[in-house]
């Protein structure tokens, strides 16, 4: 098995606060991990520090091949219509228009290509991310309450999504708070330390 993503003793501190501490975990190809608990666990935490965004305070982050992260901003910019804020991350992921015609079909957002960002509601900005998140090509999803605001429907489609992703050889780490129905689904626990 080709390990994607690995993290090793790792520990994470929040200001003065041991968040966790001594957490392992290693995601290969197909692999889906969803990572749960309360409010301040260290979910959030967890997804920054695989994505290279916060240092570990102990231990070490291994990634082999890119990621694409979804969390609590859309990193979209509000003013462009969505197709073109969506171009705009093409660019930088080295991707066609192509793919991100593919995933907006995907995630059902064809029609709304021509609308602002702004103007989108909070499930249509997190399906819009997830359309970044697919068209980057990324083995690596790293993925942060990505179904807040989706509605039944588009909820099934971001399952289907990371169905689609982990039979073509990726990995997941999901957080949130609750369940989605995605098989083979590993869990975390996380729980708030004293």
């Amino acid at each position: 098995m080709t390990v994607l993503l690995a993290l090793d003793g790792v520990a994470c501190i929040r200001g003065d606060r041991l968040v966790f501490e001594e957490l392992s975990l290693a995601l290969n190809r197909g692999d889906a991990l969803w990572v749960r608990g309360p409010n301040g666990a260290g979910k959030s935490s967890l997804i920054r520090l695989a994505a290279g965004l916060l240092r570990p305070a102990a231990g070490r982050v291994v990634r082999r091949g890119r990621i694409a992260l979804i969390d609590e901003a859309a990193a979209l910019d509000s003013e462009l219509p969505l197709r073109r804020a969506l171009d705009f991350w093409a660019r930088v992921d080295t991707v066609d228009g192509h793919a991100v015609d593919r995933a907006m079909d995907m995630m059902a957002l064809n029609t709304l290509a021509d609308v602002p960002v702004a103007m989108l509601s909070t499930g249509q900005r997190r399906r819009a991310a997830m359309v970044r998140v697919i068209a980057s090509g990324a083995p690596i999803w790293l993925l942060d309450e990505p179904a807040n605001g989706m509605d039944q429907a588009a909820t099934a489609r971001l399952v289907a999504a990371i169905a689609t992703h982990r039979a073509n050889g990726g990995a997941v780490l999901l957080a949130s708070h609750f369940a989605l129905a995605i098989p083979d689904l590993d869990e975390l626990v996380m729980g708030v330390l004293a």
